[in-house]
């Protein structure tokens, strides 16, 4: 009852073409049809070449961006230590507070 059951794929059933049709007589007796003479490849299209936009940057510019992208990763550093000392004081806090009923609880046990 609790054994899992594997479904089984079956036999591919169907009829397999060739992937390669014959050139001589067939069955029917009809040929296919070949022609007897060099084909040239066909000229390739000329795409034409999508535009893309180069950006250059001034002197200026370049100091822009530096100067933002260092401005954010110390905002975003400042953000992530902000976060690590709000954890670390609530703990903190925490352990205090078990100490002191800790305290509190062993001191209520003594005087009964």
């Amino acid at each position: 009852m609790f054994r899992p059951r594997i479904p089984v794929n079956p036999l591919p059933t169907g009829i397999v073409s060739p992937l390669i049709q014959p050139t001589t007589a067939t069955a029917t007796g009809i040929e296919s049809p070949t022609c007897h003479h060099a084909h040239t490849p066909a000229p390739a299209p000329a795409s034409p070449r999508a535009q893309v936009p180069v950006v250059r940057l001034t002197p200026t510019g370049l100091v822009t961006v530096v100067a933002s992208g260092a401005g954010l990763v110390l905002i975003i550093g400042t953000v992530l230590v902000s976060m690590l000392l709000a954890v670390a004081i609530s703990a903190a806090s925490v352990a205090v507070c078990a100490v002191v009923m800790r305290s509190l609880l062993s001191s209520q046990h003594k005087h009964r």
